[in-house]
């Protein structure tokens, strides 16, 4: 079975508005609410490709009641913990001449909601998929992500952790299955900037020597690459295609590459399909659809090539 925990769940409410001006009314020309947070993109995209899986996570209020109803309504199974203080957050996103974004704080998370979350790990199994994607709201410890692998280790769970700086760099020594910086992330963590290939997939195996077994790095519109645990660095140029919508496409690809890999247990074929599922994604105004990843993967099969160390 796989998990996705989003420890701080939004509604995303996103906004279209013809030349946007501060200071008087403006109208809408479009607007949309989806379920938000990097954890949740998983997941629903996920299910999109045929695969089950349960949201974990923080509700609270009306807002975090809507959150599970539209999830709900795209058939995920969910299991969130409701907080009693505050609600979940709104997030508007306005598109306009310039995209801008107001992102919520979230809810109060007591010690005694937290331990809940730990008592649900306590559930799953050996060979089980865990990810855990997305920031750390403040009231909770910044140690989160590296307290919840420990209190894991051992019991043979796959890992998956998709987060920044020191969040990301204090799971190493815990072996997680897969992380995914991104290209400008994984310099982050170095000291350097990196925009060529090669050069992230030096960087990518500096973390894999640390303690992470695979390495997924995307790159936006520049492709992506994946040093794997048995010794292979892929290295794949982007899909080509219209950019509609950047939001959740690295989470996408976190989906994508889960997908594959659970559907042989290639590395090759899972970074393919995350690759292209990423994309999907980019190319349309919400989230991959599995026929959309499938057109995708047939039109460009020719993209992934790979170097062996």
């Amino acid at each position: 079975m796989i998990y996705t925990v989003t420890f701080n769940p939004s509604l995303d409410y996103i906004v279209t508005v013809d030349d946007f001006i501060c200071g008087i009314v403006n109208r809408t020309k479009e607007e949309r609410i989806y379920p938000g947070g990097k954890g949740i993109n998983v997941s629903i995209v996920l299910k999109n490709l045929g695969f089950d899986n349960t949201a974990l996570g923080f509700l609270a209020g009306f807002t975090g009641e809507q959150i599970e109803t539209l999830l709900k309504e795209q058939g995920i199974s969910t299991d969130f913990i409701k907080v009693h203080e505050g609600m979940s957050r709104i997030n508007v996103k306005l598109r306009s001449n310039e995209e801008t974004e107001i992102n919520g704080q979230g809810p109060m998370i007591a010690v005694t909601e937290i331990k809940s979350l730990y008592e649900k790990l306590d559930r799953l199994k050996e060979d089980d998929i865990l990810v855990l994607a997305g920031s750390i709201p403040t009231v909770m410890p910044d140690s989160m992500y590296m307290d919840i692998m420990k209190y894991l280790e051992g019991r043979k769970i796959r890992i998956v952790v998709d987060a920044t700086k020191e969040l990301l760099k204090n799971v190493l020594i815990y072996r997680p299955f897969l992380i995914k910086p991104n290209n400008h992330e994984l310099g982050e963590l170095f000291g350097v900037i990196l925009t060529e290939k090669k050069e992230v997939a030096v960087y990518a195996e500096k973390l894999r020597e640390q303690g992470a077994r695979n390495v997924l790095v995307s790159m936006a519109g520049a492709g992506a690459v994946l040093v794997t645990e048995d010794g292979q660095v892929f290295m794949a140029d982007a899909p080509h295609g219209k950019v509609k919508n950047s939001v959740g496409a690295g989470d996408s690809m976190v989906a994508g590459f889960l997908a594959g890999y659970l559907e042989n247990e290639d590395y090759e074929a899972a970074f393919y399909k995350g690759l292209c599922t990423g994309s999907a994604s980019a190319f349309s105004e919400g989230l991959a659809k599995k026929e959309e990843v499938l057109a995708l993967q047939e039109a460009n099969k020719s993209l992934v090539r790979v170097l062996y160390r």
